[in-house]
């Protein structure tokens, strides 16, 4: 089979597409043959091996040798002890663990996956199990009338977030580039933030601020949670990521705010209610643009500077 392979950390010019051999599924795994990988930041955190902590598991070269994990596709084998899946089930699921999305065929744990719903597309389908788990647990304390701020608004979970606070009744405020500041008006954000040209944490105080990009200090944090309000953390700098451990709960002990990390939760419990709302049409999935298996250096590029309105797609 054909897969997008790397064996150092790096650009995307380290990524080269390979003929290698079809993995195998072991007791509790199914083979996919893969329809569409959603790209998410993780894949390229994980691609040029920063922050840091995108080098657990391997160090000094990746550990897994073919990125993607929001996976969506038909099963074509499984392991002895699968029980829930049959070969021709159509599937979707988050693979944080084992990867392989770019690719012709993956393997997954029977556990990380669930039936697609027939009403979504195999692209649509990728784009929600990393994204759409960490949004709706990043706004599940959100509530009608609260302040509620998004960093990093415009990319994959960002773009959920916004519509669960404002499904929530929040007054959502978006942060990202100018070139997003539209769409985020478009998915309903009540007030928007050039990151560029304006510090969020300068402004009137949030109930919730949800940081998927964090870079600022914790003082700057705290500043921007209103008493009794909570700021999470999803992705950022691994200064950042430190300072969120050790500085953030003291911080927050000592001024009457909670801020810390957010640690979402993954498999079917998380991103399965995310589809529900999708089919409901309380969501909207944007999918930006769809790349083909040998264009995975150019989406990676696409997700890793920052240009994606929504999800980016790869399909095989």
């Amino acid at each position: 089979m054909k897969a997008v392979v790397y064996d150092r950390y790096g650009p995307p010019d380290v990524l080269r597409i390979e003929d290698v051999p079809m993995p195998s599924p072991g007791e509790k795994q199914v083979l996919i043959e893969v329809a569409a990988t959603s790209v998410n930041l993780s894949d390229w955190e994980g691609l040029t091996g920063s922050p840091g902590y995108a080098r657990i598991g391997g160090l000094r070269a990746p550990s897994r040798h073919v990125l993607g994990s929001d996976i969506a596709g038909r099963v074509a084998a499984i392991g002895e002890a699968v029980t829930r899946f049959s070969p021709g089930d159509e599937v979707y699921g988050d693979n944080l663990g084992l990867k392989g999305g770019f690719a012709e065929y993956a393997v997954a744990p029977e556990t990380a996956l669930a039936l697609k719903p027939e009403t979504l597309t195999f692209a649509e389908a990728s784009t929600l199990p990393q994204a759409g788990a960490i949004a709706i647990q990043g706004t599940a304390g959100a509530r009608r009338g609260q302040r509620v701020a998004i960093n990093g608004a415009g990319g994959g979970s960002g773009a959920f977030a916004i519509q669960f606070a404002k499904l929530a009744g929040a007054h959502v405020t978006g942060v990202d580039n100018a070139g997003k500041l539209d769409f985020l008006r478009e998915l309903g954000a009540d007030e928007v933030v050039d990151y560029r040209s304006e510090d969020f944490t300068k402004r009137e105080p949030y109930d919730l601020v949800l940081d998927l990009v964090a870079h600022r200090s914790m003082f700057a944090y705290q500043r921007a949670v209103a008493r009794g309000g909570r700021y999470l953390m999803v992705g950022g700098s691994m200064r950042s990521l430190l300072r969120a451990i050790t500085v953030g709960p003291v911080l927050g002990l000592l001024t009457g705010r909670r801020l810390g990390l957010l640690f979402a939760r993954e498999g079917p419990t998380y991103f399965g209610p995310v589809a529900e709302r999708c089919i409901a049409g309380d969501l909207r999935i944007h999918i930006d643009r769809t790349f083909a298996l040998d264009e995975v250096p150019q989406a990676l590029a696409y997700v890793g500077q920052g240009r994606a309105l929504g999800k980016v797609v790869v399909a095989p």
